[in-house]
């Protein structure tokens, strides 16, 4: 009897990538989405320095989440625009490329007026104010430079608000087509979602993340997705790789330190000290009421630390902007540091 060979033990990492092939690789955003997001920033701002503008995206957040549940028709793309984007590895209703439907300022619309009846600042019922008058032309102005990640011309006091409207639309496009799907006779249309080319972007609608979430549900138990900023999708995405350039090399991570010397183990920002961005995670093993768009929002002195490394944030989040970084790289997308006008909930 021959001696058996050694047994190789795969590190917690390596199972995590394999287990990744046995999970579905995108999450369609589900239907308590906003109203998550909602409950997760009324928490946050308990005690918080920027309590104010936290409790006003919760209010947001709710409202959303109360318009989503209000059915309005959509024009979906047919399935030889899903077949082709498949083909071609793009994201089906891909955010800049696919034809924005003017329902979107219908959202945008009822937002506003479910707004200025909400308890939120006069800063705020001003901004809600100004913006029901706005014209169309620079609403899809806005709505545009918001879709491309933020860039010139962008009000930021006004983005929350409009990438509101725009989050609920593109979370009613990608909500859509998954039904219509699972509608179809014995599954004979095509599967309108699955991963593109680039997997550093939504595999829905193209948009940056706006920060990774690990998770523990089951089969998902240490898995890593990237959360989109704008329909609010998860796809699957390998740890401690770079979400710009793809790399393992030079990856660390950094977290805040509270007054008695301990880490915040919830929120850490992945570094790459070979392309100079970062991502934040989020970790449901943590805490599992982690949401990703909040616990960003709420973690800005994060971003300030990390910036002052020279790093450039690679997630995006339209809930605040504060200008365009200045950028160590020619490929760098638009940040968070810099100067800007302040958000209408304060800061």
């Amino acid at each position: 009897m021959t001696p058996s060979s050694p047994i190789r033990v795969m590190s917690p990492e390596e199972i995590a990538v394999n287990a990744g092939a046995r999970v579905a690789p995108v999450k369609v955003p589900e239907p308590g989405l906003f109203a998550e997001r909602a409950l997760r920033l009324r928490q946050l701002a308990d005690g918080h320095a920027m309590r104010d503008y936290l409790l006003f995206v919760a209010e947001l957040a709710q409202r959303q989440h109360e318009l989503l549940k209000q059915p309005r028709a959509l024009k979906l793309p047919d399935e030889v625009l899903i077949n082709g984007a498949m083909v071609g590895g793009l994201p089906p209703v891909e955010a800049q490329g696919h034809p924005r439907d003017a329902v979107w300022r219908e959202e945008l619309r009822a937002l506003l007026t479910a707004m200025s009846a909400a308890a939120i600042p006069e800063a705020a019922k001003a901004l809600v104010a100004r913006l029901a008058q706005a014209d169309e032309v620079w609403l899809e102005q806005q709505a545009g430079a918001l879709l491309a990640g933020g860039g010139p011309g962008l009000d930021p006091a006004a983005a929350p608000l409009i990438a509101a409207a725009l989050q609920v639309h593109w979370t009613r496009l990608v909500t859509g087509l998954q039904e219509r799907y699972e509608r179809s006779d014995q599954g004979e249309n095509v599967a309108p979602f699955g991963m593109i080319d680039d997997p550093t972007v939504c595999p829905c609608c193209g948009s940056r993340p706006v920060a990774s979430i690990t998770r523990v549900a089951a089969e998902q138990s240490g898995q890593r997705f990237l959360a989109c900023s704008l329909c609010g999708a998860q796809w699957h995405y390998v740890r401690i790789k770079c979400t710009h350039c793809q790399g393992t090399k030079g990856i660390s991570f950094q977290t805040l330190v509270d007054d008695e010397g301990r880490k915040s183990e919830a929120v850490a920002a992945e570094c790459c000290e070979t392309c100079g961005h970062y991502l934040k995670q989020v970790h449901m093993e943590k805490d599992l009421q982690v949401e990703p768009l909040a616990d960003d929002l709420a973690t800005l002195t994060l971003d300030l630390l990390v910036g002052e490394l020279g790093l450039v944030r690679q997630g995006f989040n339209p809930m605040l902007i504060l200008g365009e970084a200045e950028a160590s790289h020619d490929d760098a997308p638009p940040g968070r540091a810099g100067t800007g006008a302040a958000p209408p909930g304060g800061r």
